[in-house]
Parts: C-alpha cells; structure tokens; sequence
C-alpha cells in the first residue's frame, strides 16, 4: 500500500486508543525488565470486500485491528496463542520478547482493542535475557494444556534452533526457559529458515498431546517441507506440501483434531498468504500432508502474515485469528486479523 493511500486510511479511520495496565509485580520479582505499552487501534471492518460475518472464500470474516505503538519494542510478532480468561493472549517477538495483553470485542464480536499490553524478555535456562540477537528469534508460539487449563507456552527458535518451555503466571510467561529436546537434525540447522511452526494436538486429535515441529527452509529428498512430530506413542518424521511461492509460517490445531496452516510467500512485490486446512487423520508419522485451501490472498488486504492462533470468542465462536509481522519496520504493519470456520 502507498504512503499515501495508508495516509487516508488512517485519517479516516476512527482511532481506539487503549491505555496500558500496569503489571510489574510479578516481573519484578523475577528480576526481569518488563515494559508497560500503550497500543493505538485501528478497526478494519472490511476484507477483500466481505463485511463483517460475511463469507470470505471458505472463511467468515469477522473483523479485525492494525495495532500501532510509539515503542520501539512493539512489533515483529511472530507467534500467538490464547492464555487464560477474557481472551488473554501472548505473542513473541523475533527480537527476544513476550508481548502478553487482553483483546477486547465490542458487541458485535468484533476485535477492536488490545489492553494491558506488557513486554517482557524471554529468558534463557538460567533466567538470563538471552545475550546475543542470534539467540533471540523467536517464531513461533503454543500454549501447553493440563487439566482444561493453560499451564505453559512453548516456543521455537530460529538460527540457534531449539525449543523451550515457559510457565504460565495470570497468563502471562515467567521464569526461566525449560529446553525441550528436539531431534539433531532439526538443531544444528543454523539459519533463519528453519523452526517456523510449533503446534500441539488437542484432547480430540489421534495424536493428542503431541507436538509438532513444521519448518520454513528445511527442504526433504522429495522437495516437501520436513517436520516433526514429538510425543511418546505418536513421534517421528513427517512432511508438508505447501503451495507455490508461499512456505509454512505458524501452524494451530482446531477443537475437533483438525491442523492448520498459515503459508506466506512474496509475489509481484506483495505479499501472499494462504491458509490451509488438513484432517485430523492426515496429522500422523510418516505422512506427506497437504491441505485444502481456505484462504489464499495477496496484496495490501494483508501484511507479511506469520502467527495464527485457534481460540473461543466472548460469543462462543471458534475464532481463528492471524497476526502480521511489521519486522520493525515503517512500511509493514501488525494487523490482527480474525474469521471463523462454520
């Protein structure tokens, strides 16, 4: 989108400007630096001419936000998934941070807001901040499920490949990093074109419990993205096909078992982004996955798109929510972006 077309956008678009809560409590007692932000909103009620809770390819639309913020801290956000109550939330940033906060709905069940938004820096194994910006690229984000309740974060790491969990204070990330073990294959891949996708299997999935490990530019014998599944009964190597010109960014499973994919690519300068759906029988070891497609798009309807997240709306839906990456720069945007699946 040209400066000038994003210019009008915003002069007449209806500012929702939402002021931080403050939570440093719990921080502080980890010795931890947290930052308190305050996110400006703006309401997107349109998408490729679909108005709100109308259909959008084998989507309903249902409203979305670009999020802006005077921190410098506030952007490339990777990963997303849902933490507690009141629709809760927390995203990493490629830079080495936790952004966590609260979405807000109006009464239409439209996205319009992010409150008490905090940053805090991801910690290493010893409850450091990770030193160096090689250690720091996050990308990718689950929530960890015990008894019907969210209990952990796990998180994927790129260039220093590797996998960790977080545990859960009021929804919120703390503490030290907690390694998880991953095959040597997939860690010694060196490069920002490996982990891209964390994701682990609902109570209703065959695989239940089990996580899997989707890669961006870890390219298998048969030209199919490689991937991983860990868990005790259900472990081992697998693949995903993805479409052309686009390569796996995050992943999220449904209620019911059923995987989905967020691919984003780059054409004619713009960029693309497809969503995938495949069955819950699909999602094995061994298999070669592909979806069906629900959502392919490109041009300035979207943004570099690299988190999706699976979740219930204050109105019982099952939202699926994707988030931009602005990777800190002027000319992307971070844009939440929601539809629901009938």
């Amino acid at each position: 989108m040209s400066a000038s077309r994003r210019a009008t956008r915003f002069a007449g678009a209806g500012l929702l400007i939402i002021s931080a809560c403050t939570a440093l409590l719990g921080a502080a007692a980890l010795g931890a630096r947290a930052e308190d932000l305050t996110v400006t909103a703006v309401p997107i009620n349109t998408f490729l001419s679909a108005g709100i809770g109308q259909r959008v390819q084998g989507l309903t639309w249902r409203g979305g936000i670009e999020m802006q913020s005077q921190a410098d801290t506030f952007g490339g956000l990777s990963g997303l998934g849902f933490t507690g109550p009141n629709q809760k939330l927390v995203m990493v940033s490629d830079r080495g941070n936790f952004i966590s906060g609260q979405l807000l709905y109006d009464e239409q069940g439209r996205p319009i807001g992010l409150i008490g938004v905090q940053i805090d820096p991801i910690q290493n194994t010893k409850g450091a901040e990770l030193p160096r910006a090689y250690t720091r690229d996050a990308e990718a984000l689950t929530v960890i499920v015990r008894d019907g309740q969210p209990s952990a974060v796990r998180v994927g790491f790129e260039n220093l490949t590797r996998v960790a969990d977080f545990s859960l204070l009021d929804g919120r990330p703390s503490g030290a990093a907690r390694d998880v073990s991953i095959p040597k294959w997939l860690s010694d891949v060196r490069t920002n074109e490996t982990l891209e996708a964390v994701c682990v299997a609902p109570a209703a999935s065959p695989i239940a419990g089990s996580t899997l490990l989707l890669t961006e530019g870890i390219i298998d014998d048969d030209g199919q993205h490689s991937a991983y599944l860990l868990g005790n009964n259900d472990k081992g190597p697998l693949s995903y096909i993805s479409g052309d010109g686009t390569n796996p960014t995050d992943c999220a499973f449904m209620p019911n078992g059923d995987l989905l994919v967020l691919e984003r690519g780059v054409s004619l300068l713009a960029f693309q982004m497809r969503l995938v759906r495949i069955p819950a029988a699909e999602v094995k070891a061994g298999a070669h996955m592909k979806g069906e497609v629900l959502l392919h798009t490109a041009g300035g309807e979207i943004d570099n798109m690299e988190a999706l997240a699976v979740h219930a709306a204050p109105d019982g839906s099952t939202r699926i929510t994707l988030v931009s990456d602005n990777n800190f720069n002027d000319w992307e945007r971070n844009l939440l972006l929601e539809f629901s699946l009938d």
